[in-house]
């Protein structure tokens, strides 16, 4: 749950400069950053990517897409792995921030794709991969890890 506090223009740029920073495939950095703030957009953009409404709660929404002319072959493979490091800096600052975030999947459900793309108005080109809905945290969470000795191999599996 979100505050109605607003997330400041320069918490964004300071999320946005970390997604940036990703690594990407021979630095083709192939990514693009639709930042909503208007309701009605994330209200529909919510609509169509989780009941659970969390998207319509957020004070502001960064969509994460990536430009199919930009990676290394043109290969949508590279992009989605570029744009999704992009994602994960954007999470892990908003963490360190201290600005609430969720990260809602766009791509690879096409009917998804299709309705952000109308909805968003992007080119040809441009692939929505995910968006992430941003805000104050009604109440700060204890870090969690998920770590387990079992999924850890040493040399071999």
């Amino acid at each position: 749950e979100f505050t109605d506090e607003p997330v400041s223009d320069e918490l964004i740029r300071d999320m946005l400069k970390a997604a940036m920073s990703a690594p990407s495939v021979r630095g083709t950095d192939p990514w693009h950053f639709i930042v909503i703030r208007n309701p009605y957009f994330l209200t529909q953009l919510g609509g169509m990517l989780s009941p659970a409404g969390v998207l319509e709660q957020a004070r502001a929404g960064i969509v994460v897409c990536g430009d199919m002319e930009t990676p290394h072959r043109r290969q949508l493979s590279y992009l989605l792995q570029d744009c999704s490091a992009a994602v994960e800096n954007l999470l892990l600052a908003a963490s360190m921030l201290g600005v609430g975030s969720c990260r809602l999947c766009i791509h690879p459900q096409s009917s998804r794709v299709t309705a952000a793309r109308q909805l968003l108005q992007l080119p040809p080109s441009i692939v929505p991969v995910a968006a992430v809905a941003l805000g104050m945290p009604r109440q700060q969470k204890q870090p969690r890890t998920r770590f387990s000795e079992k999924r850890v191999h040493r040399e071999i599996w």
